[in-house]
């Protein structure tokens, strides 16, 4: 191997980690670059666990913050368990309840939990598991949709309970029609 060019793979290799580990927004399936993980997966105090809010891809459910709702593909309906464990949690963390009947508000789908390992409540809607994502940073914020972190496909809720399958709408390109 020839060593400048090896020097070279290195350095290119460190330059592309820092830059994913820089400010700003957060790709499907990359390292949350915030705090926030903690505290988007919870619930209001007296407030309502889910409810509907508004997004660019239309009416979804929402946590007690108003951050979007998601489930994963792995998960089976009325299973009574999550596959998202380990590091998946880091990512896509589970909206939590205190009681086996969480409080909802506009939303139609049938609600429960499951009980997690430690004996925390995960919220369901018809029997699947919900989860926020790490890298939405503000309510109505959908970034997570269509992504295939973990080795599934991970989608924003209606209030009915369904998934909503279609990955959000592409950003043109600003080198669309200039020869690039």
């Amino acid at each position: 191997m020839n060593r400048p060019i090896g020097k070279l793979a290195v350095a290119a290799a460190g330059a592309l980690l820092l830059a994913g580990c820089a400010g700003g927004g957060t790709a499907p399936g990359q390292a949350p670059s915030s705090g926030a993980v903690a505290s988007q997966g919870s619930t209001t105090q007296g407030g309502a666990v889910l409810k509907t809010g508004q997004t660019s891809l239309g009416t979804v459910v929402v946590n007690g913050q108003g951050m979007t709702a998601y489930v994963f593909d792995k998960d089976t309906a009325n299973s009574g368990t999550s596959a998202c464990t380990g590091a998946c949690v880091s990512f896509w963390p589970p909206i939590k309840t205190p009681t086996g009947t969480p409080q909802v508000s506009g939303v139609t789908g049938k609600v429960g939990a499951i009980t997690l390992p430690g004996g925390t409540k995960q919220v369901t809607l018809n029997g699947l598991p919900l989860y926020t994502y790490a890298a939405d940073s503000k309510a109505g914020d959908a970034t997570g949709q269509g992504s295939q972190g973990f080795g599934a496909g991970w989608w924003v809720v209606r209030p009915d309970g369904t998934k909503l399958t279609s990955a959000p709408a592409a950003t043109p390109s600003p080198y669309s029609g200039q020869g690039y």
